[in-house]
């Protein structure tokens, strides 16, 4: 037993090396001098020069506005159809259950020329609204919240029906705490998903004042391809919020992950 245990500690610690390694060299890079410079040791220098040079601020303003933006507007429509798919019995609930797992194997570029022409259409090209909008509803969120609603005790609202609570008051003051877990699972995959995201800023805007964190990022590369510390600075600094988010909520994360059964 000690001698498997050895072994599996063994892969283990081989896969964290595997994975963590790539990352260090990112932040390694990024506190090395710059070439030429002539200086020896590290040095934070890079990522206040990278944060100046690429304009991250208004990248991080908007990449902020827009990621929280269509989080609320996942986790809210995700609760209401999740909750309805879980819960309420009306004909046809299998078959809108059906399509909703389907746009789940649909990747999104491959809409992209629709959606621009409803946006272009609604006079939306180059707003917030075409980077919130075309992502606001999601089949995943969807299949989540409702796989996670199927696990809570349907006494919990019949208690709660007993006491006067109408369907509303239900979810949102019984079914939505009891889904903690599930909505921070939800928060961020959407939020994370939204802060990395290029193909939405590069497609549906051209605008400056509109450029998101990727599309920043893309484009400092384009500019210091040759200075290898100022674009891994450039790189740790647009991760950060992303990897402390996760970290600040993985707890929560992973129980969300491992208590949504696949109850029917």
């Amino acid at each position: 037993m000690t001698f498997s245990r050895g072994i599996t500690s063994g892969f283990l610690l081989l896969g964290v090396i595997v994975v963590l390694l790539p990352l260090g060299i990112v932040i390694w890079t990024s506190l090395a001098p710059p070439e030429g410079i002539g200086q020896t040791g590290l040095t934070l220098a890079n990522y206040s020069e990278a944060w100046h040079r690429g304009n991250f601020l208004l990248a991080f303003v908007n990449s902020t506005l827009v990621a929280i933006a269509v989080t609320g507007l996942q986790v809210f429509t995700s609760a209401l159809g999740g909750y309805a798919l879980a819960r309420l019995k009306f004909p046809g609930r299998q078959g809108i259950l059906i399509l909703v797992i389907a746009t789940l194997v649909i990747p999104f570029q491959l809409l992209v020329i629709p959606i621009f022409l409803v946006l272009k259409w609604g006079h939306l090209i180059n707003t917030y609204g075409a980077l919130i909008l075309p992502t606001a509803v999601n089949g995943f969120g969807i299949f989540l919240l409702r796989q996670y609603f199927l696990t809570i005790p349907v006494e919990l609202e019949e208690a709660a029906a007993l006491d006067g609570a109408n369907r509303w008051q239900i979810l949102w003051r019984v079914m939505l705490p009891c889904a903690r877990p599930a909505l921070i699972t939800l928060f961020l995959f959407t939020f994370i998903g939204e802060w990395n995201d290029l193909f939405k800023p590069l497609v549906f805007t051209t605008r400056p004042e509109l450029r998101t964190v990727q599309l920043a990022l893309a484009e400092f590369q384009e500019q210091f391809t040759s200075s290898w510390s100022l674009l891994m600075a450039a790189v740790v600094i647009a991760t950060l919020p992303v990897v402390v988010l996760f970290l600040l909520g993985q707890r929560q994360f992973i129980r969300g992950i491992t208590t949504t059964g696949m109850k029917s």
